[in-house]
């Protein structure tokens, strides 16, 4: 029989007694101080003398930190299928992901009876069970949104809601004896979960044989299915007497001292695959020698009798996750740096990173590195596969669409999150891509400063600050870039270098406002600001008279003081509603009074409907981003411009466009002031005399681009990220004739073979 390539494993079979109540959570606190990777538990619902197991093991997972929990196994027909897998998945997710699964078909069908369960014939029990497997799967395939429906004998589930999504791959082991259960195993499970007292000579060798021949017959590999096995017997101090009935024949209980449990065990290992053992005893010091003086000696004896690490787990994918790879990517080739770190469509956490916050996607792979060494690593794996789409992630915001693609590769640098404070005297810190602006903010407002960076705090430090940064409090400390000092960044041949004004100046003076194009930035150092309380307004106008509402509204804020930041949103039309604009303003002050005089001419500008001014920390004003993974649906299209003025007839073109229904969200965002007091030659972010920034989505990419022609003509410029429109063309919009020349000279010295194109693409000369 082969080595199946599981890591081995040792775990701990507890009896839930309830007397003393306590006794079952010590035996599997003892377990995890011990060094046990696995604690398990009986379950019997109709035994008074045994705590509820799904109770206790919830317990268990709060009293405990490292150990994994299980049942051993679970009376499905006193457990509904659907419950039961919205019960693992919470409780992985409450405890980090060391939940596993283990499933049996019943038996003492008088008690569940008894029970208020169904006697089931044998057949009956294991048909019973493959369907409330396709269930738990079932409820668990959270990536999928259409309706959930099961159409069993024994369960049925009509357009159940899926989810909540495991932390981890749940592994589902059976418990099985017979032919039937054997091949159910083979076809479904992970698993296979026998007790060593219950077998007869030849019953572990004809199992594996059975449960081998379903699995390949169902298009798996056999070693998708790891072999457990309950211990049962007893450890007997050294020089003990020596009545072990096993062998390797792999049956009965084993008696004796360590040295022939150790002998026993390895041949169970060599010769039946034994991947997991689960020590079945309450008694704490059997707990202590099997743990001290076996599991040591054994994974030393595999290591030399297999000439293998036996710590390691050979990871084997399963057939339905082969079966989702995407052509044109040779996921075999990755090296092994990556291998721990690559999310394929078949893996159950491929739908926490298929998509961002605002769009759906179908990446081939994501690889979600860890290191400046993994993101050295996960590019050359991505220049080996030039056909491939390439996207670099740090939130996941992603409105441009550059953070996800359809079959392509993700680099996805979410884990590259560090924030950390380099010099207090100059407030100079150093901030990784993947971390969150509003994290960012928090741990900037402990020491009383701030970085104006975009208006929601779950984007990434990476897309933001290589595009711009249009943030809150703009107009009086600039663009995110202006603060920038330092990177480092990955280029397109692998090496890292670190770009500043006396450093690689060219290749800095390009990723302020054009980083996405010459490499991915592993880190950046910026500059911030003292920044104390500041004042947020939340003005809601009647802008019925649209176009004099957007004139009057960009008169106001560019003759308004720099400590004035305004954000302008409208949305359709409503039915006999009028027309309401939604005007948001932040003044950089704690002084009450300097707040109400400067809001006091925007309150005038149209009547008021409601409103809304608080004082606050800026980090309470990021700390705005919503929880949980991106789910994106859709490809949402926005178009984005540049403008010095909101003209009349800017306005006019604005209010027909917002009366027509095309669009359901038009913002305008004041820029100006301190953005404007750098020089236009000085970062790849050109435009420096724009005083507003449009952006305008619908639903509709086809419609909104044929109006944006006749729009643009009002703009000068574009912002990269608010624009989807990826045509060659747009790239001549975003960035002035001579700034885009030095930038197609600088693309062909540092990416000539233009590795970085899947966004807005500067082409080489």
């Amino acid at each position: 029989m082969p080595h199946y390539g599981h890591r081995l494993q040792f775990g701990t079979f507890i009896t839930p007694v309830n007397t003393p109540p306590e006794a079952a959570v010590a035996r599997a606190q003892l377990s995890e101080q011990l060094g046990y990777d696995l604690v398990t538990f009986q379950d019997h619902p109709y035994q008074p003398s045994f705590h509820d197991t799904w109770t206790l093991m919830t317990w268990v997972a709060a009293q405990t930190e490292r150990i994994h929990i299980a049942p051993n196994v679970l009376n499905v027909p006193l457990r509904p299928p659907a419950v039961t897998a919205r019960a693992a998945a919470s409780l992985d997710l409450l405890s980090g992901g060391r939940f596993d699964l283990g499933l049996g078909a019943g038996g003492f069908w008088d008690a569940i009876e008894a029970m208020g369960g169904t006697r089931l014939t044998p057949g009956q029990a294991v048909d019973a069970l493959s369907e409330a497997i396709d269930v738990i799967r079932g409820i668990w395939n959270a990536g999928d949104r259409s309706h959930f429906r099961v159409d069993g004998q024994h369960h049925r589930i009509d357009g159940a809601k899926r989810g909540p999504l495991p932390a981890h791959d749940i592994p589902l082991w059976i418990g099985a004896y017979k032919p039937r259960m054997l091949r159910l195993t083979g076809r479904k499970a992970d698993g296979w979960l026998p007790s060593l007292g219950y077998l007869q000579p030849g019953d572990l060798a004809r199992g594996n044989a059975t449960i081998d021949e379903a699995a390949t017959e169902a298009g798996r590999d056999p070693r998708e299915i790891r072999r457990l096995l309950n211990l049962s017997g007893r450890l007997l101090p050294a020089g003990g007497a020596d009545r072990a009935e096993t062998g390797r024949s792999g049956a009965g209980p084993i008696e004796g001292p360590s040295e022939r449990w150790v002998d026993e065990l390895l041949g169970l290992v060599v010769d039946h695959g034994i991947g997991t053992f689960i020590l079945g005893s309450d008694d704490p010091n059997q707990l202590q020698q099997f743990a001290v003086e076996v599991i040591p000696a054994l994974r030393e004896a595999v290591d030399r009798e297999l000439g293998i690490d036996s710590s390691v787990e050979k990871a084997v994918r399963t057939s339905i996750a082969l079966a989702k790879r995407r052509d044109g990517i040779d996921y075999d080739s990755l090296p092994a740096s990556l291998a721990a770190r690559a999310i394929e469509p078949g893996d159950l956490g491929y739908s926490r990173v298929r998509s961002t916050y605002m769009r759906g996607g179908a990446p081939g792979l994501v690889l979600q590195v860890h290191s400046v060494d993994e993101v050295v690593d996960a590019l050359a794996f991505a220049r080996a596969h030039p056909d491939a789409a390439l996207a670099i992630r740090s939130g996941g915001h992603g409105i441009s669409g550059r953070s996800t693609n359809d079959g392509g590769i993700v680099i996805d640098l979410s884990k590259l999150n560090a924030i950390e404070v380099l010099d207090e005297e100059t407030r100079r810190v150093r901030l990784e891509p993947g971390a969150r602006w509003m994290d960012v903010a928090a741990e900037l407002g402990t020491r009383g400063w701030a970085l104006s960076s975009g208006d929601y705090g779950g984007v990434g430090v990476g897309g933001l600050a290589t595009a711009g940064g249009v943030g809150w409090l703009v107009r009086e400390h600039g663009l995110t870039i202006d603060h920038l000092r330092a990177v480092d960044l990955v280029l397109a041949d692998g090496s890292v270098v670190h770009a500043s004004e006396s450093e690689n100046a060219d290749l800095f003076w390009a990723v302020r406002g054009a980083g996405a194009n010459f490499g991915i930035v592993v880190s950046f150092e910026f500059e911030v600001d003292e920044v104390g309380d500041i004042g947020w307004a939340q003005l809601a106008f009647d802008a019925s008279d649209t176009a004099a509402f957007l004139e009057r509204w960009g008169a106001t804020v560019e003759g308004a003081p720099r400590d004035l930041t305004s954000f302008l949103i409208m949305g359709r039309p409503r039915p006999a509603q009028p027309a309401i604009a939604q005007v948001l303003v932040t003044v950089d002050s704690d002084v009450p009074e300097t707040i109400i005089d400067r809001l006091q001419p925007m309150a005038q500008i149209a009547p008021l409907v409601d409103q809304s001014v608080q004082l606050m920390p800026y980090s309470a004003l990021m700390a705005n981003a919503q929880g949980g993974d991106h789910d994106g649906q859709g490809d949402p299209a926005a178009r984005s411009g540049l403008i010095d003025h909101i003209t009349p007839e800017f306005a006019e073109a604005a209010a027909g466009l917002i009366a027509s229904g095309l669009v359901y969200f038009f913002q305008i965002r004041s820029v100006g002031g301190a953005v404007s007091d750098v020089a236009p030659e000085a970062t790849a972010y050109a435009h420096r005399s724009a005083n507003f920034s449009v952006v305008a989505f619908g639903a509709d990419r086809a419609r909104l681009d044929a109006v944006w022609e006749d729009f643009g003509e009002h703009f000068d410029g574009l912002y990269l990220s608010f624009e989807t429109d990826l045509r060659s063309e747009r790239i001549e919009g975003a960035f002035p004739p001579a700034t885009l020349a030095r930038l197609r000279a600088l693309k062909e010295r540092y990416d000539p073979a233009n590795v970085f194109r899947d966004n807005f693409n500067i082409a080489p000369r």
